[in-house]
């Protein structure tokens, strides 16, 4: 047991943090955590639900006419930096100090930063840059681009390494320009319009930019709101202090700054389960900040956004048809072929002692939170893969990343290879049971699905520990189902250059 100082529980006060959860956390910095243990890879053979074009309008008309008695809500992680996105262009200014623009873009890893340059006219934001800029344009090269850099990515300029996604111009359009964030609102307006004509949407936000958002969100609504003839009905949350994680020393002990005070870290995009749980609605979409698309490119989005969700409702029928009867003390007929074949899992009803138990443990299996999950072909982009995966008693559909595979075991990392799709992160969740009342969704987290990467501070290593990823360990124990969608729904920014891609240009 580590011993704490009054400051330390002052500060564990503070966070809203219990010693008995600090205490499990540096138990699972000494004993790591598992590997996943994949069974098998989902493919569209077995685990992936791929919709023929009559299939995908039918459940297009259900949602259409579900929405009119619905609550629905999008859900959009808005929280992070942009600053990864310009990494490519803080390494080349870097470099630029020392040598000169002609030769540096010539060098294998500066490639993308002459892409830029050469496009730099057919970005969204660069009207708002070009006031900035436009002295030094008869500059030298070293000259222009050290300028041109310098008023994109900081103060003063654009500031748009030290903006969240949201806040930053992806779209030109031939009169306006828009930033993700309106994207959003635009995307919204069409699957997210309820009868009364109203649009729920929740961004977490970081608490260091959510005045920016709400200044941002004051300007714009009302012109969407005229254009789109909606109301929009916006709300925001930043990510609880309560999901920090205590860092940890080499010696697995907590990690204490020169002050000897106790480190924190943020808990990853996991901890938003927290506010995924505070939020009350039919149905919720999930969808991230930088995967949106132009006007003309959005419909496929739409309509399979609209499928999942149709997906979503008929199967929560099901499954509060089957709970429904289940709680009388019947079995209801087919039950077991239902599990098995449309929700994909392994049940093994031979575990059971009596049919009093075996009632218990189907309703135990079923009485969960829903998720459908869209699941793009892999055509090489980075993001974690659906696969069967044992857990306990039960072998079920996951998300699992990369980092939770042991890719020291040969007939594990085969599995992985063998994946022909990956997740976009398109998800639709149904978070109430089959009364209709809200499931406590931190009692669905797999808290062995963690992981610990190394960072450093005031020049010493320490371990830095993420709660499990919202779309993986957190929602572990739901009733999850995978769906294809076509790639052009997934469109995320990763890099400033990803905006040149045709799906951001309109063409």
């Amino acid at each position: 047991m580590s011993s704490f100082t009054n400051a330390d529980l002052e500060l564990l006060k503070l966070k809203n943090i219990n010693i008995e959860t600090i205490e499990n956390q540096l138990k699972g910095f000494k004993t790591g955590f598992p590997f996943a243990q994949l069974m098998a890879a989902a493919t569209p053979q077995r685990g992936i639900v791929k919709l023929q074009d009559a299939q995908l309008q039918n459940h297009i008309n259900r949602y259409n006419i579900e929405l009119q008695s619905k609550n629905v809500l999008k859900f959009v992680p808005a929280s992070g930096a942009a600053s990864r996105m310009f990494k490519d262009l803080f390494e080349f200014r870097e470099d630029l100090a020392t040598s000169n623009f002609y030769d540096l873009v010539e060098l294998q890893k500066h490639k993308s930063v002459k892409h830029f340059f050469d496009h730099l006219d057919q970005f969204a934001f660069y009207n708002e840059l070009l006031p900035y800029i436009q002295n030094y344009m008869d500059e030298d090269k070293n000259s222009f681009a050290t300028a041109c850099l310098d008023f994109l990515l900081e103060m003063p300029g654009l500031n748009y390494a030290n903006k969240p996604k949201a806040l930053l111009l992806f779209h030109k359009y031939p009169s306006f320009n828009r930033l993700s964030l309106e994207e959003h609102l635009v995307e919204a307006a069409d699957y997210c319009k309820t009868h009364n004509q109203e649009a729920f949407i929740h961004f977490t936000v970081s608490p260091d930019h959510i005045d920016a958002f709400k200044s941002a969100l004051k300007s714009i609504v009302p012109q969407y709101e005229m254009q789109l003839k909606i109301k929009f009905n916006i709300n925001y949350s930043v990510q609880k202090s309560s999901t920090d994680t205590i860092a940890a020393d080499q010696n697995n002990e907590a990690f204490r700054d020169e002050n000897g005070k106790l480190v924190f870290r943020p808990g990853g995009h996991g901890a938003l389960i927290e506010n995924l749980n505070d939020l009350t609605a039919d149905l919720i979409f999930i969808k991230n900040i930088d995967n949106v698309v132009y006007d003309s490119k959005r419909q496929s989005s739409i309509d399979y956004k609209k499928a999942l969700a149709s997906i979503a409702f008929e199967l929560h029928e099901e499954i509060s048809k089957h709970l429904q009867q289940l709680m009388t003390g019947s079995l209801p007929k087919n039950i077991l072929d239902f599990i098995k074949n449309t929700l994909l899992i392994d049940f093994d009803k031979n575990r059971f002692d009596n049919q009093s138990d075996l009632i218990q443990g189907l309703i135990d299996l079923l009485n969960r939170p829903l998720r459908v999950c869209g699941m793009v072909k892999n055509e090489g982009e980075p993001g974690g893969g659906p696969f069967y995966v044992k857990k306990g008693n039960e072998t079920s559909l996951q998300i699992v990343e990369s980092a939770e595979i042991d890719q020291n075991n040969t007939a594990q990392k085969s599995i992985m290879q063998n994946a022909t799709h990956f997740n976009p992160v398109d998800l639709v969740c149904i978070t109430n049971d089959w009364q209709g009342n809200k499931f406590d969704l931190r009692k669905f987290v797999d808290p062995n699905s963690a992981f610990i990467s190394e960072k450093s501070k005031d020049g010493k290593v320490l371990k830095a520990m993420e709660l499990p990823g919202l779309w993986n360990g957190a929602m572990a124990f739901w009733t999850t189902v995978f769906v294809e969608v076509p790639i052009e729904t997934f469109n995320p920014v990763k890099t400033v250059n990803d905006l040149l891609r045709p799906m951001h240009r309109g063409f």
